[in-house]
C-alpha cells in the first residue's frame, strides 16, 4: 500500500495514473479504510501518512453513504471497526493529519449521527476534561464540521431532534470550556504560544455559538446570554500586543476571533434582537469603534468587513432605526466607514493584476470571501432602506468631489473616479438577480445621465489598455445595470464591448465577454431576445474573431466567461453563423482535445460542448447533409476521450453522439453501428452519470435504426433488455429504463420483440408489488398504454391473462382508473388517452366478461383525465431521491441544454385531438353495438 501510494504522488501520469486505477480496484474490498488508517498512524514516512489521511478522506466520501437500490461499499465490519478508533486517532494525530480525519468524521456524522453514532458526542465532551488543547482543539475542529450544516439546513423536525440532542450534551460543557479557557487566557498573558494555542479554541468556540444559535434561540443559551455576550464583549475590545503580527496579508488570531464575535453579535442582533436588545448598545459603539480605528491592511479585510456587515443587519431592522437617524451620524458613517472602504487599495491593484481569477470570482460572483466594497456597499444599502434621501445627498457630494479631482490629472487620480462609480453603483441599486443584474433602482440617482457622462468616454476610449481598472468598472456598470439603461445606450455599447475583448487585462476582457453574454440573454416585451442577430449583423464577424482570439491571450485559454459568451452568441446569431463554422468548429475541436488532457475547469468545459451542440444543430438545421463534416471533426476526439475513459467528458460525447445521429436523414451509418455493442458493456452502465446520456443515445440508435438492430445485431436485443432490467430495478433510474423500453416497443419490429415481452411485463410486476413509486406508476401508466397504441388493446389484455387469470382487470381497476390522473406531459397524456380509448372501444371482453363492469368507471377516469388539473400528489412515505451535492463533478450528469431531443410524438399527426379519437371512436362503437353504449 506504502508503495502505491508513493506512486499517486508521482508527477508521471504513466506511474501516477496505474497506481490510482489500482487503488480505486481494490477500495471495494473488506479491510481497505482498516489498513489505510493502519498506515497513517504506524508508517515513519510523514508524506505517506499525509497522503493516506487524505485517501481516507476521499474513500469516506465517496462510499459511506448508503444510496437506496446500490450495493453497500463499505462493509458492516469495516464500518463499526472505523467509528470505533477514528476519534481516538484523530486526537493523537498531528494537526495536518488531524483536519483529514476531522472531515472524515463529519462526513460519517453527517449520515450516521445520531442515530447510528450515538456514543460520538459524549465521548468527544469527555475529552474536555484532557487539560490537552491539542486535543481540546481537535474536538472543537470536529464539532465545528459536524455542526456547521446547521446553517444551512432547511428547518425539520429530525434536524429540531438532533439540535436539541447535541444541546443537551454540548451546550454546558462547551460554555464551561469557554470560561475556562478565557481564564486560561488571564493566567497566560505573557505566554505568548499558550496564547496562539488558547485564541485558537475561542475562535473555534464562537464559531460552535454561531452554528449552535443560528436555528432558533436555544433555551440554554437565552439563560446563558449575560456569560457569552459579556465576554464577547471583553473580547471584542482585547488588545494583546503579543498576538499582533507583523504579516500585512495574513489574518492573526486577534483579527479572526474579532470577526466571528462581529458575527455571533449580527446574529443575534437579526433574528433575537428582543432578547439582544440589552447588549446591543454596547457592540455598536465597541464595533464602531473598531471600524474607526483599524487599519487598510489586507489582513484586517474579514474583521472589518464582518464588523460593517453588523452595522448592515442593525440599521435594517426598524427597532434600531433611532440609532442613525441624526444627520451627524449619518455623515460620520459615510465619511469615517463607507467611503474609506471603497478605496481602490494597492492590496486590490495587485489582485487585479496577478490574480486575476480570485478578483473575478470576488467582484463578479459574489463569493463567500466577503471583501470591504461588498460590506460598505450592502450599509450603503441598509441605510438607505429608511434614511435614502440624507444618504443620497452626502454621497452625491463625495461623488462630485471624487470626479473633479479625477478630470484635474486622470493619470494620477483615476482611482477617485473608481470609488465615485463604486459609490453610484452602491446607492443606485436596491435589488438585484443574476438573471436581470439591478431590477429596482434608486430613484434619485439618474443612471442614464451618469452613463453618458462619466462610463462611456472609458468605453470609447481608443487604447484598449489604458486605465484597465475604470474599464472594468465601465463594463461593469453596464452589465449590471443592463435593465435599467435604454436598449439604444445598450446597442451603443455593444461594439464598444467588443472591442474591449482584445484588452489585455484578464479582468477587462473577462468583464467585456460576460456583459455581453448578460446583454444577449436579455428578454424584450415579446418574450423574444431584446436584441436580435439582425441588430447584430453588422458586427458579427468582428464579435466571433475576438472572442475566440481572447481564448489565446495569455491566462484566459480556459476562461468560462469567453466559452460562455461563445455559447450565448451562437445561441443568438443561429444561421448568421453557418458561414464561419468550418473555421470555427476546428477552433472548438482543438480546445476540446487540449482541454480532454487534463480537464480542471468544469464550468469552461461544459460551455464548450454546449456550443459544439449549438454549432451542430444550427448547421444541420441550414443544411442536414452537413452532419458528416461534423463526424469527421469531432470523432476522433471523441474516441481519444471514450480510449482514455476521460471520466468528465464521456457523458458529454455520448449526447453529442446522440444529437450528431438524431441528425442523420438515412439508416445508423456504420461507424455508429460498430460502436453500438460497446454501449451495452455493463461498466459503461455502473457510472451513474452516464445512463441518461447513455439512454438517450440508445433511444437514437433505436429511433433512425430499431429494424436495422434487429436485422444485423439481433443477438444484441437481450443486451439491451438487460440493460432495461438494471435500470427498473433502481428507484433512482427507473424511468430511464421505460425510456428505453418505449423505444424499444415503438421502433423494433414486433417480431424482434415478442419473444420477450411476457418476461418484461412480469419483471414490471415484480418492480410493482416490491417497490411502487408516483414516479414509477406514471411511467408504468404511459408503457401500458404505448403498447396498447403499438399492438392492440387485444394484445394487452391477452398478455396480462397469461400471467395471471383476470390480472387486466386488476390493472385497471387498481393502477389505471385510480391513477392516470398523475400522468404529466402533452405526449404521455396523448398516450394514455389514445391507449385508453382503444381499450374502451377495440377491446372484445370489455364488452361481455367480469371486465363490463369497469367500462363505465374507465370511461369516467379518462374524461376526468381530460378535464380536471393534474394530479401532482405525493404520498407522505414516499419522498423522491434528491440530488445529491455530489462530491467532484466527474460523476454528477450535466445535461447540455442545447444537445435537447426534440419530444417525440409517435403519432406525429395523426392524432391531433385524443378527445375527438374518443368521440369518433364511441360513435363507431355505437353504432356496430347500438344495444350496448
Amino acid at each position: 500500500l506504502t508503495e502505491y501510494l508513493r506512486k499517486t504522488l508521482d508527477p508521471d501520469p504513466a506511474v501516477r495514473r496505474p497506481a490510482e486505477k489500482f487503488l480505486e480496484s481494490v477500495e471495494g474490498n473488506q479491510n481497505y479504510p482498516i489498513l489505510l488508517l493502519t498506515l497513517l498512524e504506524k508508517s515513519q514516512d510523514n508524506v505517506i501518512r499525509v497522503c493516506a489521511a487524505v485517501m481516507f478522506k476521499n474513500y469516506i466520501k465517496r462510499n459511506w453513504r448508503i444510496v437506496e437500490d446500490e450495493p453497500n461499499k463499505i462493509c458492516d465490519i469495516d464500518r463499526t471497526a472505523i467509528k470505533a478508533n477514528i476519534v481516538n486517532l484523530m486526537l493523537s494525530s498531528p494537526e495536518q493529519i488531524q483536519k483529514q480525519l476531522s472531515d472524515a468524521i463529519s462526513i460519517i456524522g453527517r449520515e450516521d449521527f445520531p442515530l447510528k453514532w450515538p456514543d460520538l458526542l459524549t465521548e468527544m465532551v469527555n475529552r474536555f476534561q484532557s487539560g490537552d488543547f491539542h486535543i481540546i482543539n481537535g474536538v472543537l475542529r470536529t464539532a465545528h464540521s459536524l455542526f456547521k450544516r446547521y446553517r444551512h439546513e432547511f428547518k425539520s423536525n429530525e434536524l429540531w431532534t438532533e439540535i436539541k440532542l447535541v444541546l443537551d450534551t454540548f451546550a454546558q460543557p462547551l460554555t464551561e470550556l469557554f470560561k475556562a479557557t478565557i481564564e486560561l487566557c488571564q493566567t497566560h498573558a505573557s505566554d505568548v504560544n499558550a496564547l496562539k494555542i488558547l485564541f485558537s479554541s475561542l475562535t473555534l468556540i464562537a464559531k460552535l455559538f454561531y452554528s449552535l444559535n443560528f436555528q432558533d434561540l436555544p433555551e440554554f443559551f437565552e439563560d446563558n446570554m449575560e456569560t457569552w455576550m459579556t465576554n464577547f464583549h471583553n473580547l471584542l475590545t482585547l488588545d494583546n500586543k503579543l498576538l499582533q503580527t507583523d504579516d500585512e496579508e495574513e489574518a492573526g488570531l486577534l483579527e479572526l476571533l474579532k470577526s466571528q464575535i462581529c458575527d455571533n453579535a449580527a446574529l443575534y442582533a437579526q433574528k433575537y434582537d428582543e432578547e439582544f436588545q440589552p447588549y446591543l448598545p454596547r457592540f455598536v459603539t465597541d464595533i464602531w469603534n473598531l471600524l474607526v480605528t483599524t487599519g487598510q491592511e489586507v489582513k484586517y479585510d474579514l474583521l472589518v468587513s464582518n464588523a460593517i456587515q453588523f452595522l448592515a443587519s442593525v440599521c435594517e431592522r426598524p427597532h434600531y432605526k433611532h440609532l442613525f437617524e441624526d444627520q451627524n451620524t449619518l455623515t460620520s458613517i459615510c465619511e469615517k466607514v463607507i467611503v474609506p472602504n471603497m478605496e481602490f487599495r494597492t492590496a486590490d491593484e495587485e489582485a487585479f493584476e496577478d490574480n486575476s481569477e480570485e478578483y473575478i470570482r470576488r467582484d463578479l460572483e459574489g463569493s463567500d470571501i466577503d471583501t470591504r466594497r461588498r460590506a460598505a456597499c450592502d450599509l450603503v444599502r441598509g441605510l438607505c432602506k429608511f434614511f435614502e434621501g440624507p444618504v443620497t445627498a452626502i454621497f452625491s457630494g463625495y461623488v462630485n468631489s471624487m470626479l473633479t479631482e479625477y478630470a484635474k490629472s486622470p493619470g494620477t487620480n483615476w482611482k477617485h473616479k473608481d470609488a465615485a462609480i463604486y459609490l453610484v453603483t452602491s446607492l443606485a441599486s436596491k435589488a438585484q438577480t443574476q438573471k436581470h443584474g439591478i431590477t429596482q433602482a434608486n430613484e434619485l440617482v439618474n443612471l442614464t445621465e451618469f452613463f453618458v457622462s462619466h462610463i462611456l468616454p472609458d468605453l470609447k476610449s481608443a487604447n484598449v489598455n489604458e486605465f484597465p481598472v475604470l474599464k472594468a468598472d465601465a463594463i461593469k456598470y453596464v452589465m449590471i445595470f443592463r435593465s435599467q439603461l435604454p436598449k439604444e445606450q445598450l446597442l451603443v455599447a455593444i461594439p464598444l464591448l467588443i472591442a474591449l475583448l482584445q484588452a489585455e487585462s484578464i479582468v477587462a476582457h473577462t468583464y467585456a465577454a460576460h456583459a455581453l453574454e448578460r446583454i444577449f440573454t436579455m428578454r424584450g416585451p415579446n418574450n423574444t431576445t431584446l436584441i436580435t442577430a439582425a441588430e447584430m449583423a453588422p458586427f458579427t464577424e468582428q464579435l466571433l474573431l475576438h472572442l475566440f482570439k481572447a481564448l489565446s491571450m495569455p491566462g484566459s485559454s480556459e476562461n468560462e466567461y469567453i466559452m460562455k459568451a461563445i455559447m450565448r452568441s451562437f445561441s443568438l446569431l443561429q444561421e448568421s453563423i453557418v458561414p464561419y463554422i468550418p473555421t470555427l468548429i476546428s477552433q472548438l475541436t482543438q480546445k476540446l482535445l487540449l482541454v480532454s488532457k487534463n480537464p480542471s475547469k468544469p464550468h469552461f468545459n461544459h460551455y464548450l460542448f454546449e456550443s459544439l451542440c449549438l454549432s451542430v444543430r444550427i448547421t444541420c438545421k441550414a443544411n442536414p447533409a452537413t452532419v458528416s463534416s461534423f463526424e469527421e471533426a469531432l470523432f476522433p476526439v471523441f474516441t481519444e476521450i471514450l480510449q482514455n475513459d476521460v471520466q468528465e467528458f464521456v457523458p458529454y460525447v455520448f449526447q453529442v453522439m446522440s444529437l450528431l445521429l438524431e441528425m442523420h436523414t438515412t439508416s445508423i451509418p456504420p461507424a455508429y453501428m460498430a460502436l453500438f455493442p460497446h454501449l451495452l458493456q455493463p461498466v459503461l452502465w455502473e457510472r451513474t452519470g452516464n445512463i441518461p446520456p447513455l439512454v438517450r443515445l440508445l433511444q437514437a440508435y433505436l429511433q433512425k435504426g430499431g429494424t436495422t438492430i434487429a436485422t444485423t445485431a439481433a443477438d444484441k436485443i437481450p443486451g439491451l433488455l438487460g440493460v432495461f432490467q438494471k435500470l427498473i430495478a433502481s428507484k433512482a433510474n427507473d424511468h430511464q429504463g421505460f425510456y428505453l423500453l418505449n423505444s424499444i416497443i415503438e421502433h423494433m419490429p414486433p417480431e424482434s420483440v415478442n419473444q420477450y415481452k411476457k418476461q418484461i411485463f412480469i419483471l414490471l410486476f415484480q418492480r410493482l408489488q416490491s417497490s411502487k413509486t408516483t414516479k414509477f406508476i406514471k411511467s408504468f401508466l404511459v408503457f401500458i398504454n404505448l403498447h396498447t397504441v403499438k399492438y392492440g388493446a387485444i394484445a394487452t389484455q391477452e398478455i396480462f391473462d397469461s400471467i395471471q387469470p383476470k390480472m387486466f382487470g386488476m390493472v385497471l381497476e387498481k393502477i389505471v382508473i385510480p391513477e392516470v390522473q398523475k400522468v404529466s406531459g402533452p405526449v404521455e397524456k396523448k398516450i394514455c388517452a389514445v391507449g385508453i380509448t382503444k381499450i374502451l372501444t377495440e377491446c372484445p371482453s370489455m364488452m361481455d366478461t367480469d371486465y363490463t363492469k369497469l367500462w363505465s368507471p374507465l370511461l369516467q377516469a379518462l374524461i376526468g383525465f381530460f378535464e380536471l388539473p393534474e394530479d401532482d400528489s405525493i404520498p407522505d412515505d414516499e419522498h423522491f431521491i434528491d440530488i445529491e451535492d455530489t462530491p467532484g463533478y466527474q460523476t454528477a450528469f450535466s445535461q447540455l441544454a442545447f444537445a435537447g431531443k426534440k419530444e417525440h410524438d409517435p403519432f406525429g399527426d395523426s392524432v391531433s385531438n385524443p378527445k375527438i379519437l374518443l368521440a369518433q371512436s364511441l360513435h363507431k362503437l355505437s353504432t356496430a353495438c347500438p344495444g350496448r353504449v
